[in-house]
């Protein structure tokens, strides 16, 4: 098929924040050096949010001090809401990742804010962004990740109605890329290919990114129900490892390497190199102490 799937990589961010194991700023730079050896072109590196309520978190500039710019690589660094934008501005990160919620009950809890108070507050962001072109220093690109998007801990099932309104929204202000996260993996394919439809009509400009975890087994499903629905770019975690601490439940991401794995083995392209993403996945369960979930990390690639 030789069709390139963008596969990004979210384990330094997403993967380690749910882990009982802290890494200390050095440690996850060093993941992320690893995966970027691996392959990775695209990496959420760390996540500006407070230590107090996220400690694996912690040290998000410290990290970045230690990932001197590197061309060909782009380093992401997830906000909540203003003040972590502030903060990734002072930093080295390439792109700012902005976290919404496609729900009110996930939002309060998250990061204290209803859908609509989200919505100003990424609007306020975008202004920000747009009164600060032209001025010295580069300003980072800035993308959207919409969470619960098939189901929430809180409200519980979340309409195709609901999504491509808040997808049409967050369009509406300019957002190039935005990704449709389910976040407590309670998604389905046939109801992938329902919302990746909504939409593509409700924000036809912006380029759509899909997240899945694999908590209820069907991750891998997901995702091919994403690519064949025209999907070109995939979050994944190396070894699987992962979750959402605010969300009861919610275990790990999609595996990277399982990813590649299937689509490598069906002809897609995602620049990748399996063997040394699975060595990173076995490197990063002997720091938080224990062996990743992922199938590639305990069976290995195949052919040999």
């Amino acid at each position: 098929m030789s069709r390139p799937i963008t596969i990004v990589e979210v384990g330094p961010r997403d993967g380690l924040q749910n882990e009982k194991a802290v890494l200390q700023p050095a440690v996850r730079a060093e993941l992320v050096r690893r995966l970027e050896a691996a392959g990775a072109r695209r990496i959420e590196a760390v996540s500006f949010v407070h230590p107090k309520y996220v400690p694996q978190m912690a040290g998000a500039e410290e990290v970045m001090a230690a990932l001197p710019p590197e061309p060909g690589r782009s380093r992401i660094g997830l906000v909540l809401n203003g003040k972590g934008y502030d903060r990734a501005l002072g930093t080295s990160v390439d792109e700012v990742n902005v976290a919404m919620s496609a729900t009110d009950g996930f939002g309060l809890k998250n990061q204290g804010m209803g859908v609509d108070q989200q919505v100003s507050m990424l609007s306020d962001i975008v202004a920000g962004r747009a009164n600060a072109a032209g001025q010295p220093g580069a300003t980072p690109s800035l993308s959207a990740t919409l969470s619960c998007v098939w189901g929430c801990p809180f409200d519980g099932e979340v309409s195709v109605g609901q999504v491509a309104d808040l997808v049409g929204r967050i369009g509406a202000l300019g957002v190039a890329e935005i990704a449709l996260a389910d976040t407590i993996g309670v998604a389905d394919p046939w109801a992938v290919t329902r919302k990746v439809e909504a939409a593509r009509k409700a924000a036809p400009d912006a380029v759509l990114r899909l997240h899945f975890h694999d908590t209820r087994n069907t991750g891998l499903a997901n995702a091919y129900a994403g690519v064949e629905a025209g999907i070109d770019v995939l979050d994944a975690s190396v070894g699987g490892i992962g979750g959402c601490p605010f969300a009861p439940g919610a275990t790990g991401n999609t595996a990277t390497e399982d990813l590649v794995y299937m689509l490598e083995r069906a002809g897609f392209e995602t620049g990748y190199d399996l063997d040394a993403l699975i060595g990173v996945a076995r490197w990063i369960g002997e720091k938080i102490g224990r062996p990743t979930p992922s199938a590639l990390s305990r069976a290995g690639g195949w052919p040999r």
